[in-house]
């Protein structure tokens, strides 16, 4: 029971639209504009980049704090992990959106920060260092989200936190197709 509490919470957590609450602020609907996205980025672009800050925070606020939370309560690392994913699916698959959200990069951030500091920051670092070369947010966010598994090998990241690296990680790919098909043809938004 505390289990499946737990995952709920994190469910619920992960599941707040801190983009969309935002923009409603200012009687903005944030998928109506830019991208589409709820996300960081998107927020960035519609209502200046001191709200895309503040969701950005948000968003990683919220999988930190769903981990950390788990980490309290529960004492499985596969429970743990399993609390995490929860609070990743929230923000990619929110019930309050009626299940269409965000890419899940900030949120999968916080997380990681939790479970596998290091590697987190590791990708922080990639993502950095992509982002400086090629001005590509969506290129950075999917090269950090699918390093971040092997950077917890790397750093010996109970295997749990490794499953939910990669889970994470391929649903950062499906989920930035679109950014795929338009950095081909060579239209995708550089961050500026």
């Amino acid at each position: 029971m505390t289990i499946t509490l737990t995952w709920l919470f994190a469910y619920l957590l992960g599941s707040i639209p801190f983009g969309v609450l935002l923009a409603r602020m200012r009687r903005v609907d944030l998928r109506q504009h830019g991208s589409g996205n709820i996300g960081a980025t998107n927020v960035a672009r519609t209502l200046g980049k001191t709200a895309g800050v503040l969701t950005l925070l948000g968003d990683c606020g919220k999988g930190y704090l769903a981990g950390w939370v788990a980490g309290k309560v529960l004492t499985d690392e596969w429970a743990i992990g399993g609390a995490a994913l929860m609070a990743f699916l929230g923000h990619v698959f929110p019930v309050f959106l009626k299940f269409r959200g965000g890419k899940g990069v900030a949120t999968g951030l916080g997380i990681f920060l939790y479970l596998m500091p290091v590697a987190a920051l590791s990708a922080m670092g990639l993502f950095i260092a992509v982002m400086i070369i090629t001005r590509y947010v969506s290129l950075s966010s999917v090269l950090a989200s699918v390093s971040i598994p092997w950077f917890g090998w790397l750093f010996e990241a109970p295997a749990p936190y490794l499953y939910v690296g990669a889970i994470a990680g391929v649903i950062s790919i499906a989920r930035h197709w679109d950014n795929f098909q338009r950095l081909l043809q060579g239209t995708e938004d550089k961050f500026k």
